[in-house]
């Protein structure tokens, strides 16, 4: 039970790491200080409940699903462009960090919604956590504990990086720091779109 509990925290751990559309969105909402503790207990749930699924029978259901990666796939493309044309115009933008100042606070609702657009809309969640996390998952000897560990991999990786860059941030409220983050974010965003549309 243990081994399988870590092989979960260990192998989801290697996967969430990786710089990725949830993880620049949960580091630019905690730099804003803006719900940022919500999107990542979001984020910390979506796994979760991913990894159940894939674990349990999900992950060989989108194997033999080209119509739904495909759906996943465009859906993704469209959404990250969207965010990625977002991102550039702020970083383009001269008072990038007045300007974000000046539309104020999105509400919650507002913020969890684009959380779980770049969740869900992202066909690499479905690849990595359903299939690739979720197909390892329904080999090990105690499947719930390798959920588990999954779990806990998220729970830990998402409120280390939620509550780190909500402390750095007033260190890195310069406009100059806030529109490299945005080009950042256009830019990786751009590139895992252009992924998902060359296929």
């Amino acid at each position: 039970m243990l081994q399988s509990y870590l092989n979960g925290l260990l192998v989801a751990a290697g996967l969430i790491m990786a710089i990725g559309t949830q993880n620049a969105f949960v580091l630019a909402q905690s730099l804003r200080r803006e719900h940022h503790l919500p999107v990542a207990a979001l984020c910390v749930v979506c796994d979760a409940l991913l990894v159940t699924a894939g674990v349990f029978g999900l992950a060989t259901v989108l194997a033999h699903s080209p119509l739904l990666l495909s759906i996943a796939r465009w859906g993704g493309a469209a959404f990250l462009l969207w965010y990625a044309s977002k991102a550039l115009r702020r970083a383009l933008s001269r008072q990038s960090l007045q300007e974000g100042q000046n539309t104020g606070v999105r509400s919650l609702k507002a913020v969890l919604l684009s959380a779980l657009a770049v969740t869900l809309l992202n066909p690499h969640v479905y690849l990595d956590t359903v299939l690739l996390i979720g197909s390892l998952g329904a080999q090990q000897a105690a499947p719930s504990a390798y959920v588990a560990g999954a779990a806990s991999a998220s729970l830990l990786w998402f409120f280390t990086l939620a509550l780190g860059a909500a402390w750095l941030a007033p260190w890195l409220a310069r406009p100059a720091t806030w529109r490299l983050i945005d080009l950042l974010v256009a830019i990786m965003m751009f590139a895992v779109a252009g992924q998902l549309i060359a296929g």
